[in-house]
Formats: C-alpha cells, sequence, structure tokens
C-alpha cells in the first residue's frame, strides 16, 4: 500500500528547472539590435535561491553514491557565500554536518543564511581572501576534521550543469539557443554549459564574464595561476568580457528596476556582458544565468546607490 510519503517529492526534486525569461526593455535601452532574443535563467528559483543549489546537491549526492561520506560525518568547504549556503541547506536535508571559511567582508545576509541551516563558519581576513579560505580547508582536512567537497576541483560540480542547466538551456530554446553567457567564479557553471551545449551545437559561442583590473563584484573571480580552479578548461570559452564592477551594479539596478528581475552584482556583470554582445550581432538567441536573488545583498548598500 502507497503512503502520503510516496505522492508528495522532497526538497532535492526542486533543484533545477528554473525559468527561463526573456527580458523586453534593457534590450532597446541599450541599443540591442531587434532581431536578438535576450533570455534570462533565473536560478534564484533554487530551494536555497542560488546557481549553486545544482552543484552543492550533486558533489554530496555523488560523494555518498560513491561511499565516501555517511549522514553524520563533517564536510568542509571553502566559500564567498553562495555555494556554502547551498552546501548548509544540502547538508540539512541529508543529515551532514557543514562548516563553512569564508572571508570576513562576505555580505551579512550570506552568513545569517548559512547559521539558519546548521552550518558552522569560520571566518579568514579580507587580506587572505578566498585563497587563504582553500588554504584552511585544506589544512582542516589534512588535520582529520572532515572532507572538503573542493568546488574547485571536483568534477561534480561541472557535471551538475552538464546533466542539468545546459540541457535545461537547450530544451527551453528548442535548440536555437547561439550565444551562453555565464561569469566564472569556480567556473563550474560555464564548463558544464560549454560541454553541453557544444555537443549539440559546436556553433553556439560560450561566453565568460570576469572583473575587469582591480573590480571587486561578488561571485566573480580573477585567479592567481596557482588558484585557477581545476575544472576549468580554457578551451571551453569562446570568449571571456572584462566587466567594471560600476558597470556590473548598474545593470544589476537596471535589471530590477526596468525588467522586475532582483537579482545580485555578478548577475549585473551577465547581463551587462550579453547586452554588449547583442549591440554586435543580429539574429541571436542569448541566453544568460542570473546567479542569485538581490535580497542576499542589501546589507552592502548596494541597491542604495543611485
Amino acid at each position: 500500500m502507497n503512503s502520503n510519503n510516496d505522492r508528495y517529492p522532497t526538497l532535492d526534486h526542486f533543484v533545477g528547472q528554473s525559468a527561463l525569461t526573456r527580458l523586453q526593455r534593457l534590450p532597446e535601452s541599450y541599443s540591442s539590435q531587434p532581431s536578438n532574443t535576450l533570455l534570462a535563467k533565473l536560478e534564484g528559483d533554487n530551494p536555497a535561491g542560488s546557481v549553486k543549489d545544482r552543484p552543492a546537491y550533486s558533489m554530496i549526492r555523488r560523494a555518498a553514491e560513491r561511499g565516501d561520506i555517511k549522514p553524520g560525518d563533517t564536510l568542509i568547504e571553502a566559500t564567498s557565500g553562495n555555494t556554502g549556503i547551498a552546501l548548509a541547506m544540502v547538508a540539512a536535508m541529508q543529515g551532514y554536518r557543514m562548516v563553512l571559511i569564508m572571508p570576513e567582508n562576505m555580505s551579512e545576509e550570506r552568513r545569517a543564511s548559512m547559521r539558519a541551516y546548521g552550518a558552522e563558519i569560520i571566518s579568514v581576513s579580507e587580506s587572505e581572501g578566498m585563497e587563504g579560505a582553500r588554504d584552511l580547508a585544506a589544512e582542516m582536512q589534512r588535520d582529520g576534521k572532515g572532507l572538503v567537497l573542493d568546488q574547485f576541483a571536483n568534477p561534480d560540480n561541472p557535471r551538475a550543469h552538464y546533466e542539468t542547466t545546459g540541457p535545461e538551456l537547450w530544451q527551453a530554446t528548442n535548440g536555437q539557443i547561439t550565444h551562453f553567457v555565464a561569469t566564472m567564479g569556480t567556473t563550474g557553471t560555464i564548463m558544464g554549459c560549454s560541454r553541453y551545449l557544444k555537443e549539440q551545437n559546436p556553433d553556439i559561442q560560450i561566453i565568460g564574464v570576469q572583473p575587469a583590473g582591480e573590480s571587486k563584484i561578488p561571485g566573480i573571480r580573477r585567479w592567481p595561476e596557482e588558484y585557477l580552479p581545476k575544472i576549468f578548461e580554457p578551451e571551453r570559452v569562446d570568449r571571456v568580457i572584462d566587466v567594471e564592477q560600476a558597470d556590473a551594479e548598474t545593470a544589476m539596478k537596471r535589471l530590477a528596476r526596468e525588467e522586475g528581475i532582483f537579482a545580485g552584482p555578478s548577475s549585473g556583470g551577465s547581463v551587462f556582458a550579453a547586452l554588449n554582445i547583442a549591440r554586435e550581432v543580429e539574429n541571436a538567441t542569448i541566453a544568460m544565468i542570473i546567479c542569485d536573488r538581490g535580497d542576499r545583498y542589501l546589507s552592502t548598500g548596494v541597491y542604495d546607490k543611485p
């Protein structure tokens, strides 16, 4: 006899399948070619509110399937925010202890979200940054304090996007997608989507977005060579666009005010890059990743600036 438990899906069934929506007003204001279609994939729809729900669930699930971890074990990860929130959510859902290491200058909303899921947070200084957080995570693993999932080197990170995000984009556009735009942090999103989309049509252009110069855009990095994510394969990216922090933040605020899409600065970077591409091409279908929701950044004051 089937119980009610068999009728209703659990939380993990709602990771992915985010909305893909067309931008209506911004393309015109940026003088984009009218024949182009710009599509925003709203990853804030995920249970923990960002695109990182996909790799977080993939890394923990695959590790459990391999027998590397079991409920009750301690997991460790260096994070700037969204991955940590997502991992904390999955760990709470599946019964793991989660220790997250992050720079002290990350927004309070992110820290509060991680704590709400029961994660322990260890801070490193702003000067140590993500490099220092990654070094400390490795040191803790060597000392036997838990297992580092290592989003920067774990193939289950891009695998999540190869198996879900890429196919969703291909199916939602009926194979008409011509350009894919994603910011580059751990690079899992762009690596997994590039692999899948290029298998379907090698002519699809894969566009990476990174901060210009000394710009600081949460969630996007220009890594020193020795810290470059091991999952990153440069040949999978056709073009990299450098975006200034001010341009990313302006696009982010206009996205909210003119499209009704409330997102964070990294999403602004994707939007800015996609709008500039749309001025160069015609008859294109340009899809971009909107990584998370804007309420995660309110305490930083980024939405208070004119």
